[in-house]
């Protein structure tokens, strides 16, 4: 086995990353190799200045600085791995930068949008489902994989948690909002006499073999917005960051937003922060009278 083999091994058996993230490791380190191959240069042999020339290489190809640095990023963990296994004296990336990308803000939904979306009809085909479904993705701020892998015994309507295992392995509880719950309860209770049962290992929202896919969530998802009114391109993922940004533009509390997110670092959750300050800022343009500019 490889190097190459070797560090996703490590990082799928000892640090149980998930399928998605392994992926993405191993597309980045494939194309590390794809560019050493035809030059006769292993790997495990590249110095700074190699690293180098696969960066502008890959710049030259069209990859944006965003992909550049998720590149560089998987070539200073695997060579990382590989001086703390012993295998090289130093890691050749350790000194080398990305090139900066500029962050987007994510979009969001505003509170009466994200209501309108919540609020589907619950007589509908499926509507019991749909509005749980959308109730506790607004309410709790789940990642799409989260919520699709999700159980009955996941959920504590009692208590109004759901315990979820997230990136990492990590697992936590989030609350759960009181419409989230009334919606949960009456979904669940519509599926007792169905085949799957409402048993605890049963999946809060089954598909046709299993667990809902996430493909299934975003199609239902894409289609209930525009039913609802709606014409944003909504996805899972919006109304996670729709429920960080509200959360945080009404308790300013950055670090228990992270913690209801299951994020590993704050920087991540820190861009909700300037949503937070673009928000203000429109709310200034729209109200001071010296704030408004002349056409």
């Amino acid at each position: 086995m490889n190097a190459i083999e070797d560090f996703l091994a490590h990082l799928r058996v000892e640090r149980q990353m998930s399928m998605h993230t392994l992926d993405a490791y191993r597309r980045d380190l494939d194309a590390l190799r794809a560019w050493a191959d035809p030059q006769a240069l292993d790997v495990m042999m590249l110095d700074a200045g190699h690293l180098r020339a696969f960066v502008a290489a890959e710049h030259r190809r069209g990859l944006s600085p965003k992909s550049l640095q998720r590149r560089l990023s998987a070539c200073r963990s695997f060579y990382a791995w590989l001086l703390k296994q012993g295998r090289i004296a130093a890691s050749p990336a350790a000194a080398i930068r990305a090139p900066k990308a500029p962050r987007k803000l994510p979009q969001v939904l505003d509170p009466d949008e994200a209501k309108a979306l919540v609020e589907v009809p619950t007589d509908a085909p499926l509507g019991l489902r749909d509005r749980a479904l959308l109730e506790l993705f607004y309410s709790s701020g789940l990642r799409l994989s989260e919520l699709c892998g999700l159980r009955w015994r996941d959920l504590d309507l009692a208590d109004a948690l759901v315990h979820v295992t997230g990136k990492g392995n990590k697992q936590r509880s989030v609350p759960l909002g009181s419409h989230a719950r009334r919606a949960l309860a009456e979904w669940r209770a519509s599926t007792v006499s169905a085949a799957t049962g409402a048993s605890d290992d049963a999946p809060v929202f089954p598909g046709r073999n299993g667990p809902i896919t996430p493909r299934a969530v975003q199609l239902r998802l894409a289609k209930l917005a525009r039913q609802q009114g709606l014409f944003k391109r909504v996805h899972p993922h919006l109304l996670r960051h729709s429920f960080a940004s509200h959360i945080l533009e009404s308790s300013g509390d950055l670090r228990g937003v992270q913690e209801l997110l299951g994020h590993a670092d704050i920087a991540t959750t820190q861009i909700y922060t300037h949503l937070d300050y673009q928000h203000l800022a429109n709310v200034y343009d729209a109200a001071h009278p010296r704030a408004k500019r002349k056409r």
